[in-house]
C-alpha cells in the first residue's frame, strides 16, 4: 500500500502542474487578458518566461532583451498562431525552431540583430501568412532558400535592413506573395541587381511604396537614384555578362565535349585498326590460295 501511495504522489504533482500550465497560469510580470493570450510586452525580459500556458494562441514578447530561443521552444505550443518577438536582441533562429509550428500565421522578428537568414530557417511553416523581418540594421544576407516551403506567405517585410542585393529566387518561390517591403536598404544597382529589378518591374503592384519608395546606389559615383527613373535598358550592359554559374556551366560543357571527342576518337581509331587488320588477313589468305 505504501509503495502505491509513494508512486501516486509524483503522478498527482505532475498532473496538477500540467493543469496549472494548461491555460490557468499566467507567467509572472505578464498579462493574460484571456486564456489564449499571454502579453509580456516591455517587461525587460532577458529570457523566455516560465509557465507559459500550453494552449496559448497569441504570445506577445516584444520590447524586451531576449537574445535567443531554444530550438524546442514551440514543440509544446501547437495552438500558437501569433508570435511577436519584435525589438529584442535575437541574432539568429536555431535550426528547426519553427519546424513544429504548424498553425503559426503571424511572426514578427523585426527590430532585432539578425545578420543573416540562412536556408531552412523557417522549416516550411506552411501556415505562415505574414513575416516581419524589417529594421534589422545588420541583416545583409538572405540565402536563396531562406523562405523555402512558405507556400501560404502573403506578406513579407524586409525593409530598412542592410541588404545591398537579393537573389530573385528568394521571392519567386513564394507563390502566394501579395505584399513585399524592400525600401530603405542600401541597394547597389550593379549587374547582380538586374534580375531583381526586372522582378520588381513586373511585380510593382506588390510594393506598398511602389518603385518611387526604393533607391539604389550607382556603381560609379555612388549616387542614389530612385528605381522609378530606371528601366530595363539601364542594365543593358549586363546582358552580355556571364555569372559565376554561367562560367561553370561553360567550363563543364567544354570538359564534357572534350571527353566525348576523346572517346569517339578512340573508338574510331580502334574500328579503323580492326578493319585494317581484317583486310590484311584477307589479302594474306588470297595470296596463299594463289
Amino acid at each position: 500500500m505504501f509503495s502505491c501511495v509513494h508512486w501516486f504522489q509524483p503522478f498527482l504533482a505532475l498532473l496538477s502542474s500540467t493543469l496549472l500550465t494548461w491555460g490557468y497560469n499566467c507567467p509572472s510580470s505578464c498579462l493574460c487578458p484571456d486564456h489564449h493570450t499571454v502579453d509580456c510586452t516591455g517587461q525587460g525580459l532577458t529570457r523566455l518566461p516560465d509557465s507559459i500556458p500550453l494552449d496559448v494562441r497569441r504570445l506577445l514578447l516584444s520590447n524586451n532583451w531576449i537574445p535567443w530561443i531554444p530550438s524546442d521552444f514551440l514543440v509544446l505550443y501547437s495552438d500558437l498562431v501569433y508570435l511577436d518577438l519584435r525589438n529584442n536582441s535575437l541574432t539568429r533562429l536555431e535550426p528547426g525552431t519553427l519546424s513544429t509550428s504548424s498553425r503559426l500565421v503571424y511572426l514578427d522578428l523585426g527590430s532585432n540583430n539578425f545578420t543573416e537568414i540562412p536556408s531552412g530557417t523557417f522549416g516550411e511553416s506552411r501556415s505562415l501568412i505574414k513575416l516581419r523581418l524589417g529594421n534589422n540594421p545588420y541583416l545583409n544576407m538572405v540565402s536563396k532558400d531562406a523562405f523555402a516551403g512558405l507556400t501560404s506567405l502573403r506578406e513579407l517585410e524586409l525593409e530598412r535592413n542592410a541588404l545591398s542585393g537579393l537573389d530573385v529566387e528568394v521571392l519567386s518561390q513564394l507563390p502566394s506573395l501579395r505584399v513585399i517591403r524592400l525600401e530603405g536598404n542600401p541597394w547597389l544597382c550593379n549587374c547582380n541587381f538586374a534580375k531583381l529589378f526586372l522582378w520588381l518591374l513586373e511585380n510593382r503592384h506588390k510594393l506598398p511604396t511602389g518603385l518611387d519608395g526604393m533607391e539604389c546606389s550607382l556603381p560609379g559615383d555612388g549616387r542614389q537614384v530612385s528605381l522609378s527613373v530606371l528601366s530595363e535598358d539601364s542594365f543593358r550592359e549586363c546582358r552580355g555578362l556571364l555569372t559565376l554559374t554561367d562560367y561553370l556551366i561553360v567550363i563543364f560543357s567544354g570538359i564534357c565535349i572534350s571527353v566525348a571527342a576523346i572517346i569517339a576518337s578512340f573508338f574510331l581509331a580502334s574500328t579503323i585498326h580492326c578493319f585494317q587488320r581484317l583486310k590484311s588477313k584477307r589479302t594474306d589468305e588470297e595470296e596463299a590460295e594463289d
